[in-house]
């Protein structure tokens, strides 16, 4: 596989209204351990639509992995023109801050948006630009916008074999209780040895 598909809900669907979010960096740890083995595999390109949510979590994540993979680009790919258009400032901070560190940019429609035609447009792109595609998003939790492209995804792995890789919740809440486990233990280990207590004789 060279060129990946990368998706998921969007951050409100999520409960998540900033990047401050403590789920945030398990959401970007998941999609690492999967990129991981791929790019060991010879995987070349991360391509996402952009939107604000796993999209740009999973660019943040791809980024994070060049210094150890440099074959490794990043492509935002966009419905429409300036999506980050009716966002909030810090977001459009994080937006362009972001754009600068990917490969590449482009918008399948150059202009703004017009109508959910938009959507199924640069869906269609990117599903047929991918080998695969690596999605963030359980069933059943409840129905999300995801559902549509994971239908698309899951017909084209039927008629043509292209991979679909999922993330579920299960998997993301066993990493922050890993870390978790990790932090009590490093406590534990920092109070028995402590310098600061007695010793007892």
């Amino acid at each position: 596989m060279k060129n990946l598909f990368v998706t998921g809900y969007r951050a409100h669907e999520l409960g998540i209204f900033n990047n401050k979010h403590k789920g945030i960096p398990y959401i970007q740890q998941a999609i690492r351990n999967k990129l991981i083995p791929l790019l060991e595999e010879g995987l070349e390109w991360v391509i996402t639509p952009g939107q604000y949510g796993v999209d740009l979590w999973a660019c943040e994540a791809a980024v994070s992995l060049k210094s150890q993979y440099p074959q490794l680009k990043c492509s935002i790919i966009t419905a429409f023109s300036n999506p980050e258009e009716k966002w909030s400032d810090d977001k459009k901070i994080y937006y362009e801050h972001l754009l600068r560190s990917i490969d590449h940019y482009a918008a399948v429609s150059k202009e703004s948006y017009q109508g959910k035609w938009q959507f199924i447009a640069r869906d269609e792109l990117l599903l047929r630009k991918t080998d695969g595609i690596l999605l963030v998003y359980d069933e059943e939790m409840g129905e999300a916008s995801p559902k549509f492209i994971k239908q698309r995804a899951l017909r084209k792995h039927a008629e043509e074999g292209y991979e679909v890789l999922t993330i579920g919740a299960e998997e993301i809440q066993s990493l922050a209780e890993e870390e978790a486990e990790a932090q009590f233990n490093d406590v534990q280990a920092y109070e028995w040895l402590d310098p600061g207590q007695e010793s007892s004789t």
